[in-house]
């Protein structure tokens, strides 16, 4: 475990590789955060395929999983937005399977938590958000600006207007730093309180004896890392959910 609890978020080039000074010049290097990615894509996805092969009547364990995956999305997105909000099923349903198995393959030892980089929350946060205006835009038209005027009396819209449009533009960011800042914050904990274990253990001694209780935090902070690893996806799941919702229906949701 290194004494530094941010070193693990540090971002490694495992192939380096930089376009030449003609095309910019820019860093293109395959790094252990674009590895993870690709696992954690791959994982998935090979996950999903196995536990569906059979479709046994009686579910295994993994395909009952995988069913309880696809129904908690259907559900969520049939409460939040409705018959017409199910064609965005599998746009939802990619982006909570990638953020939970990210989540969830960050809390490996020695891996590397895609969603602690606010470049990746940040991205996937701002495709939600391409993808609401899109939506919006190819189902209303310019009537899709209908969403930044609230109903209420004319004089409060001076107000009212601007204070929606802000609103709107900084769901990405809010979106992005909500999952971001989650990750990052439990992974440095279990870091730090992982230092004290090591620190105390090599003292020697009533020292050693001390490490124990550091240690059994680690426990319970890995199970609560666990619990809120599953609970970020599911917020950037309904989030997302809410706002195409928004997108299809205007105010006729509120």
């Amino acid at each position: 475990m290194a004494m530094n609890p941010m070193e693990q978020f540090s971002i490694k080039p495992i192939v380096p590789l930089h376009l030449p000074a003609s095309w910019g010049g820019y860093d293109v290097s395959f790094t252990n955060q674009s590895l993870l990615m690709v696992l954690v894509a791959l994982g998935a996805s090979l996950f999903l395929t196995l536990a569906m092969s059979k479709r046994s009547l009686v579910p295994s364990r993994t395909q009952s999983m995988a069913e309880m995956s696809y129904e908690f999305v259907a559900n969520m997105m049939q409460s939040s937005t409705g018959e017409d909000g199910l064609r965005f099923f599998p746009f939802v349903f990619t982006i909570f399977i990638f953020v939970l198995f990210s989540n969830f393959f960050g809390m490996i030892p020695g891996s590397f938590t895609v969603t602690s980089q606010i470049a990746v929350t940040f991205s996937l946060a701002a495709l939600v958000i391409l993808t609401v205006i899109v939506t919006g835009f190819a189902k209303h038209g310019f009537g899709f600006l209908k969403l930044f005027v609230p109903k209420a009396p004319w004089y409060l819209l001076i107000l009212l207007v601007p204070i929606e449009v802000i609103s709107f533009l900084t769901r990405p960011i809010s979106l992005s730093v909500r999952l971001f800042a989650n990750m990052l914050a439990g992974h440095t904990m279990l870091a730090v309180f992982g230092g004290f274990v090591v620190l105390l253990g090599g003292a020697g001694g009533v020292l050693s004896l001390l490490s124990i209780a550091p240690m059994a935090l680690i426990v319970a902070i890995m199970l609560l890392e666990l619990l809120v690893a599953f609970l970020q996806a599911y917020v950037f799941a309904i989030l997302t959910c809410i706002y195409l919702n928004e997108a299809l229906h205007l105010h006729d949701s509120h």
